[in-house]
């Protein structure tokens, strides 16, 4: 899951998930220049110098010593570009998890193997207990994605977006999910 430097890289069917580097930078910033992946989040496209010191904050690490900030860059392997992104939050046993696929790859199901994939990565190492994801409510792709990913609907509300959980794990009594994002 990691290496002593960070997340471990993964990879899909179609996608390499490649631990972020500030040198991505510019080609995310192309790829994340459409305003219209901003409708449910907020915020306008950054300029890839906003990019390269987010990176270097990101690739820096949390400033809490109890949460681990994981990044990767998702690369469609038989074009070798990248084409979105996805994060994952941990602490202790539970993982916040985001996506996002840049407008021109959208529709191929990039988001869901991403996501689905993050998910299993995560998973796997068996240490966690549970996932979450924060869905806006108007965002139907998102939540399909959640739910290819095998996270459902808590009903409980944060910030105007719904929580998504996989977990916990049977015979497990964490219920809740985790903090930071």
């Amino acid at each position: 899951m990691t290496t002593d430097h960070g997340p471990a890289p993964f990879t899909t069917a179609r996608l390499d998930a490649l631990p972020l580097r500030v040198a991505y930078a510019d080609e995310m910033a192309a790829v994340l220049a459409d305003p219209a992946l901003h409708t449910f989040t907020g915020g306008a496209p950054e300029s890839a110098a906003e990019l390269r010191a987010r990176y270097e904050r990101q690739t820096s690490g949390s400033p809490d010593p109890d949460e681990l900030w994981w990044n990767w860059v998702l690369r469609i392997r038989d074009e070798d570009r990248l084409a979105g992104y996805v994060q994952a939050t941990v602490r202790g046993a539970g993982a916040e998890v985001a996506w996002v696929v840049g407008a021109e790859w959208q529709g191929h199901g990039y988001a869901k193997e991403a996501a689905v994939g993050l998910v299993a990565h995560l998973w796997d190492a068996g240490v966690l207990r549970t996932v979450v994801a924060h869905i806006h409510p108007g965002h139907a792709a998102s939540a399909a994605v959640a739910a290819a990913a095998g996270l459902m609907p808590t009903g409980e509300w944060e910030d105007g977006e719904e929580r998504w959980r996989l977990g916990p794990l049977p015979g497990n009594s964490v219920s809740s999910g985790v903090g930071g994002a």
